[in-house]
């Protein structure tokens, strides 16, 4: 079941990201324009997520296959290092919210700073090159604004999203004794909500308490 989601997501990411840049004219007085937007970002954050559950071993028991679906669905996210990604992802996990946390910030719980602050420690040189190399490429066969709207803008807004929902939510300061022992909080429980918003990312605690389950099968945790 988890390969077939990984690939409904792959699947549907760039289908639709075709779908607009080729038949989607830029409209800003148009409301379709933002909702395009807006599906392809939530499907930007659902590569993430694929790649999030293949660092945890629940998109396939054959460890090749949840190994490339991670790796293609980093590559296709922002030209991300799955490996990379996998060994902070660990740390994180052993550690939420303290110093030896990649993801954790204790100089700042200011939303943008501590996502700046994010970024840098993820986004590579060859990230840059990469995702301006794909650009390039696009703007050979698509208009350039479509290129922004829809290929550039909703990769950013995706980070936004994922950082706020699977960040700076669950684990920003003031931690109460309530939160341990993840240092984690969690959405009350709104099944629609919770996957519109992030894939039944913001269960933080439950994930952290059960990082096996497939995102899929989170809402079974509440």
């Amino acid at each position: 079941m988890g390969v077939l989601i990984s690939s409904v997501i792959i699947i549907l990411w760039s289908s639709h990201l075709y779908y607009c840049m080729k038949f989607v004219t830029p409209d800003f007085t148009n409301i379709f324009t933002y909702f395009h937007i807006l599906i392809q970002t939530f499907f930007y954050t659902g590569l993430f997520i694929t790649a999030h559950d293949s660092m945890h071993g629940t998109v396939s028991s054959n460890k090749k296959i949840n190994y490339f679906t991670g790796a293609l669905a980093c590559f296709l996210f922002a030209g991300m290092s799955y490996k990379k990604l996998l060994a902070n992802h660990k740390l994180h996990h052993n550690s939420p919210g303290t110093e030896s946390d990649p993801d954790f910030y204790h100089g700042s719980d200011n939303f943008f700073i501590w996502w700046s602050v994010f970024l840098k420690r993820y986004v590579t040189l060859f990230q840059i090159l990469y995702m301006a190399l794909i650009f390039n490429l696009l703007k050979l066969y698509f208009a350039e604004i479509s290129v922004w709207l829809f290929f550039v803008l909703p990769s950013v807004l995706s980070t936004l999203q994922l950082f706020y929902f699977g960040t700076y939510l669950p684990h920003r300061r003031p931690h109460s004794h309530d939160m341990l022992p993840f240092n984690s909080r969690t959405e009350k429980k709104n099944h629609l909500y919770a996957f519109v918003t992030c894939y039944f990312f913001g269960y933080h605690s439950e994930h952290h308490k059960s990082p096996q389950t497939p995102w899929w099968k989170m809402y079974s945790l509440k």
